[in-house]
């Protein structure tokens, strides 16, 4: 092997598997491609697809370095990785990063078929549901299908400059937890580095807040116009697709419906969650019948020690004023329907469940959404918070 044939490999370990990769990436696969050329030697080969890469996305900066190496690699005068561009190390670094995700990406693809563990049920409304597995830099988008998630397509994007896990504004760190769209900005009412438009988050939700967890501006968006895509971490927090990728994501949002959930690495669906699973939804049954049955002791003790609510009530005040409340009631009617329940990332004994609230009794009849946390402690689910959602 060449010297400059090396270096060029020297981005990934997997080039002999690429004849396997599955053909539905686009831009990644042509990239993939391009480096299968150069482990076969054929450079001019390589350079027409790489050629053909750029001529369909000429701020592709991937593709141009690659381009630029291939060029001196052909002339014998390559002799390290980056050598043919302007760029500081460090944009260098970001460049080969991006090259070695996305590689992984065609070359050992998620498995389409596994369920994550996030997505317990879906309500009818949420006619999809999205899943981001920052350790893979990819975005997967499920469909509700009969309230079965059904994986549908995935995208390259990037995550915060410092990795995940935000706790305060400026960090540069990407949120993990459960979101839902907020809002959906088009291009015209946006800075060009947002791309062709964004949509924002419900960052910080009710689990940050309760952790101090600070911050705010946390959105999907696109890259700036004389760019294609972004390194792997490259944000300031947000999660980055290409304008091409954000632009074929939007017709699967809905705002205020469509979750988004943010996790350190997808995690498969066992047979546990599902038995965690059922053991909740009896859970939550069984506090909307102590609660219809005015039995005020049993209905407060569906909620734990550490509970607050949306006024940042904490538990002792909380059940002083339903035992108030319940002492004007002759009778309670509660119905609920339209019921989510998601697994949180990164808290194995922790779900968040959404649900509209049909709440009738002798002197008030409301109809509201409300979330729920629920925690698992010692084999019993409670509540630790609740409020409007």
């Amino acid at each position: 092997m060449s010297k400059s044939k090396f270096i060029l490999l020297s981005l990934c370990g997997w080039i002999a598997s690429i004849a396997h990769a599955a053909d539905n990436r686009g831009s990644e696969v042509l990239l993939v491609k391009s480096l299968q050329s150069i482990n076969n030697n054929n450079l001019d080969s390589a350079l027409t697809q790489v050629d053909g890469l750029l001529r369909a996305n000429p701020n592709f900066r991937l593709a141009q370095l690659v381009k630029g190496d291939l060029l001196m690699a052909r002339a014998g005068v390559l002799n390290n990785f980056g050598d043919a561009g302007n760029a500081a190390h460090d944009q260098i670094d970001d460049l080969r990063d991006e090259a070695r995700v996305r590689l992984n990406r065609v070359l050992a693809p998620s498995d389409t078929k596994l369920v994550p563990r996030f997505l317990w049920q879906l309500d009818a409304a949420q006619k999809y549901a999205l899943v981001v597995d920052t350790s893979r830099s990819t975005l997967f988008v499920y469909q509700n299908i009969n309230g079965e998630p059904r994986y549908v397509t995935d995208f390259y994007v990037t995550i915060g400059k410092l990795g995940t896990k935000k706790v305060s504004e400026g960090d540069q760190r990407t949120p993990i937890g459960v979101y839902f769209i907020a809002a959906d900005l088009s291009k015209t009412q946006l800075p060009d580095m947002y791309g062709s438009g964004a949509f924002p988050l419900s960052y910080p939700n009710e689990w940050d807040e309760k952790n101090n967890r600070t911050g705010k501006g946390i959105w999907l968006h696109g890259t700036p116009s004389d760019t294609y895509s972004r390194p792997p971490r490259a944000s300031n927090g947000c999660v980055v697709l290409t304008n091409e990728d954000l632009n074929k994501l939007a017709p699967y949002l809905q705002i205020g419906v469509t979750p988004v959930i943010i996790a350190s690495q997808i995690e498969a669906s066992t047979d546990a969650d599902q038995n965690d699973h059922t053991a909740l939804m009896q859970e939550i049954e069984q506090w909307r019948k102590d609660w219809s049955s005015l039995d005020t002791n049993a209905y407060l003790n569906h909620y734990a020690a550490t509970f607050s609510n949306d006024s940042n009530m904490n538990y002792a005040a909380w059940a002083k004023q339903k035992q108030l409340v319940n002492s004007g009631k002759s009778w309670i009617k509660i119905g609920i329907s339209n019921v989510s329940v998601f697994a949180y990332p990164d808290q194995p004994n922790m779900v968040v469940v959404n649900f509209e609230q049909d709440y009738n009794s002798n002197n008030l009849a409301n109809k509201m959404k409300k979330r729920q946390y629920w925690i698992k402690q010692n084999s019993t689910w409670k509540i630790v918070y609740e409020g409007a959602a």
